[in-house]
């Protein structure tokens, strides 16, 4: 004869069993967003007209560490180096700004090597062993313009520079908007290792929702 109590006890295993698989699953969910995907906030207007200040992103963390190499356009967030904050090349006497004149300025070739601890968020505009030339603000890559429909054109010294060869292991960043935007161009490529994923999407405010 079967008991009531055999009869039950099926389905509430059934349950347990139900919650534990959903609890597991939840937990490793969360992990995984935890470690994979951040928010980061726009601190300046140096992604306009793609990114406007206080706009917030999701980046995929996991991006650069377990898929592919960063590539051209993508939207990235990385630490760079401390002559970013500093205002300094690694290279003595290069940059926008170098007083030799129109003849000898190019971009910086060599970030300094330390890290600094704050994070930017800008637009790989040049591979490892790209060429990298400034006309008007817009990339000029291996003697062909780069189509960059998102990036705004300028006419200061920054924005026309002499070509640089982006070093092995280095990635060239610059914002989109050229004429007011501290990047590569003043402070050197930025090494691989300290890049930190890719912009997936936006999610604020809620009238910006969607891709970057």
């Amino acid at each position: 004869m079967t008991t009531l109590g055999a009869v039950t006890s099926k389905p509430v295993r059934q349950t347990v069993e139900l919650i534990g698989t959903v609890a597991v699953a939840l937990f490793f969910a969360l992990t995984i967003q935890a470690f994979a995907v951040k928010p980061y906030r726009i601190p300046s207007e140096s992604m306009v007209p793609t990114l406007q200040t206080g706009q917030r992103i999701l980046v995929n963390r996991l991006s650069h560490k377990l898929g592919s190499d960063p590539k051209l356009g993508d939207v990235t967030v990385f630490a760079p180096p401390q002559g970013a904050v500093s205002n300094q090349c690694g290279k003595q006497g290069e940059g926008p700004f170098y007083s030799g004149g129109g003849e000898t300025r190019h971009s910086c070739t060599t970030p300094t090597t330390e890290k600094s601890h704050t994070t930017f968020v800008k637009r790989v505009v040049g591979l490892p062993g790209d060429t990298i030339a400034i006309v008007q603000g817009h990339v000029v890559r291996n003697g062909k313009r780069a189509k960059e429909p998102f990036a705004s054109s300028c006419s200061g010294e920054e924005c026309n520079l002499n070509p640089i060869t982006v070093p092995a292991g280095h990635y060239f960043l610059m914002g989109d908007n050229r004429g007011n935007s501290d990047d590569s161009r003043f402070w050197g490529p930025v090494p691989r290792k300290w890049i930190i994923g890719k912009a997936i999407a936006t999610y604020w405010p809620p009238s910006h929702i969607g891709g970057v």
